[in-house]
């Protein structure tokens, strides 16, 4: 009853709640953000959520425009200013995301949403996670965060789709409070060991899981899914485009 019915008024509850209590901070961090950083003052990116429904998932931006002599934007490591850095370790860039709760995109308690060019790399097994809507914070964030290998978060996403119960969500709650005040697993940048800082893609490439051939292809079918499109669905769409484009062809 509470992972169909009661989860989801206690979301739009306390998201609204949330968002009416913090609305002078949302206003005072959006007028920096759009100081430090320029607009847009909201990030925003196509995520995949529950049922492999996508929706544009959103945080403050804590990134410069910074660009090079060529008019391209500067690596991700210089663009992120101190002010970014500071959002970011707070979890206050998180803060746009109390609309995507309210508008049953997110819950509160969940796996962390993830990119659609990650997810259409997911097998079988990875995709378990869409079987809930993703969240704020979840069971991997507040066991290790950053400093976890992909294979880890699955089975804690997994793990969490599995049993949805509200004293779960109050104790994961609570230690992604104790988590955020600590500041634990935030800024582990270790390499080649599938860590958060990689987009999971990326990873299966550098660890030679998947060809270049076959890396490309399903970035470029991921560039093609529309925002609010199933993503299963939208694979499958795709591939037969494509197989009716090579038809044609021959």
């Amino acid at each position: 009853m509470y992972r169909f019915f009661f989860k989801r008024i206690i979301d739009m509850t306390a998201a609204l709640v949330l968002l009416v209590l913090l609305s002078p901070l949302l206003i005072f961090v959006s007028f920096l953000v759009a100081i430090k950083h320029g607009r847009p003052i909201v990030f925003k990116q196509r995520r995949v959520g529950r049922n492999q429904k996508i929706f544009w998932f959103y945080k403050f931006r804590s990134m410069s425009n910074a660009k090079d002599e060529n008019g391209e934007l500067l690596p991700d490591s210089v663009r992120l200013t101190k002010f970014g850095k500071f959002i970011r370790k707070t979890s206050i860039d998180e803060l746009p995301q109390l609309w995507n709760i309210l508008k049953g995109d997110m819950s509160f308690i969940g796996p962390r949403p993830k990119d659609v060019k990650e997810c259409v790399f997911f097998n079988e097994e990875q995709c378990g996670r869409f079987r809930v809507r993703p969240g704020l914070s979840g069971l991997a964030q507040v066991n290790g965060r950053n400093a976890i290998t992909f294979d880890k978060v699955a089975e804690f996403d997994n793990k969490y789709a599995d049993k949805v119960t509200f004293w779960r969500d109050v104790k994961i709650a609570f230690k992604t409070f104790i988590v955020v005040f600590k500041r634990e697993s935030i800024d582990s940048n270790v390499q080649n060991t599938g860590h958060l800082c990689f987009y999971y893609n990326d990873y299966l490439l550098q660890n030679g899981d998947i060809s270049r051939d076959q890396y490309d292809a399903l970035v470029a079918c991921s560039k093609a899914l529309r925002a609010g499109e199933i993503m299963r669905e939208g694979i499958e769409r795709i591939e037969h485009e494509t197989a009716a484009a090579t038809l044609q062809t021959n």
